[in-house]
């Protein structure tokens, strides 16, 4: 239940949009249960991972401390 246990200390979860619809759903099912929000990332995996300065894919994305950036204020919907 490792997946469960990082959304209880998530502030945001970015998912990819060629993410499994299994994944997608359990994880859309944890954050529901711990009160974490979901959002879409408009690209795939690859334009995720490039986003996050990193060299491999990345189908989704927890945010546990946003540090200076203005990512969770400035996504719609989110506080």
């Amino acid at each position: 239940m490792i997946l469960g246990e990082l959304m209880m200390i998530g502030k945001l979860i970015l998912i990819s949009n060629n993410c499994p619809p299994l994944r997608k759903s359990e994880i859309e099912y944890y954050a529901m249960l711990s009160k974490v929000g979901v959002h879409h990332y408009n690209g795939n995996n690859v334009d995720l991972g490039t986003a996050c300065g990193k060299y491999f894919r990345v189908s989704c994305l927890s945010i546990i401390d946003p540090g200076d950036s203005d990512i969770i204020k400035s996504l719609p919907g989110e506080h």
